[in-house]
């Protein structure tokens, strides 16, 4: 694939610093997604490159670029201010992924992102990651260990919780949620997967496929850094075999919708367990318009419960810049 996109990059000084430069012509990339979620990824194991989020949305141009729901650049934990204060944590974190939306803002955590950027580590040979094995990375979102399996990777995600946890409690909704399609507002319940999530619960399957997301749905009250809206049917009967089942569409932040969200799945399963009650069971299928993933919840250090997301990860290209 030709790419025109004047990226600076930076090349090691004699002091170890990096000097930006004005191209990244020769750069090579990969293309990948998890269920449908679809991501830009760079290896950059030196630290030498510096994408501007205005480079970072042309890449990720459906129509001028490579095209992505964003880009994930894989540097060592040590070259970043958020990275150097994981490792304090955890030592093991020596990757980061760097990952920004596909208009070029930051984003905590990315799920299915997480897969992609393992797997993809391991297919460039930057990792030597086997079946059963666990790596240890870092995100903006915190420390995850991703353990890969027979069928992908499932990551712990780690503890989630309530935004507005009063207003949650006491009525387990904390917002009125609108969007093109739907006649009136819904309730919705904001949930932390280290990135921000809004849950809205619809009846109808019908409802879900009526529902427009070509703009961003209307939060009120919005978490203060915005939040992904995820709209969700529960299944009839919701638990078979002991695994609940949801079909969800998702509205990203600095995205709009796409094929899949990892930490919105997570919230979504979040939300439904919560209002279905004391009963609900801790396994949950996710279907999405990318795929199905699995959500897990099990106790966690401190005494706070955990979610584990599992799924598949794919590579599709690779291609240099030019």
């Amino acid at each position: 694939m030709d790419e025109t996109a004047s990226v600076p990059t930076r090349q090691p000084s004699a002091a170890g610093a990096a000097e930006p430069t004005s191209s990244l012509a020769g750069l090579a990339f990969s293309k990948g997604h998890g269920t449908g979620n679809d991501f830009v990824l760079i290896a950059d194991p030196g630290d030498a490159h510096e994408i501007t989020p205005e480079q970072v949305a042309h890449l990720c141009d459906r129509h001028t670029g490579i095209g992505g729901d964003g880009l994930i650049r894989a540097v060592p934990s040590r070259f970043l201010p958020e990275g150097r204060a994981l490792l304090e944590v955890d030592p093991a974190a020596e990757w980061f992924m760097d990952y920004r939306n596909g208009d070029g803002s930051l984003s905590e955590m990315c799920g299915n992102g997480v897969r992609v950027f393992v797997h993809f580590l391991n297919e460039q040979g930057l990792v030597d990651l086997g079946p059963g094995e666990t790596l240890t990375i870092g995100t903006r979102g915190g420390v995850k260990k991703v353990v890969r399996t027979v069928n992908g990777y499932a990551v712990d995600m780690g503890p989630w919780e309530f935004i507005f946890p009063d207003e949650a409690t006491s009525k387990a909704m904390d917002a009125l949620v609108s969007a093109d399609g739907l006649e009136v507002a819904r309730p919705g319940l904001s949930v932390s997967m280290g990135n921000p999530h809004t849950v809205v619960a619809l009846a109808e399957l019908s409802e879900l496929s009526a529902t427009q997301l070509f703009k961003a749905p209307v939060v009120d009250p919005k978490p203060v850094n915005g939040t992904n809206v995820e709209f969700v049917v529960p299944a009839e009967p919701l638990v078979e075999d002991g695994v609940g089942t949801i079909t969800m569409r998702v509205h990203e932040r600095g995205v709009g919708e796409t094929q899949s969200c990892g930490t919105g799945a997570c919230a979504a399963a979040v939300a439904i367990r919560h209002w279905a009650g004391s009963t609900a069971p801790n396994d949950w299928h996710v279907k999405v318009p990318g795929g199905v993933v699995g959500v897990k919840f099990f106790p966690g250090a401190g005494g706070r419960e955990h979610v584990e997301l599992s799924g598949p990860a794919v590579i599709v290209a690779s291609g240099t810049l030019s």
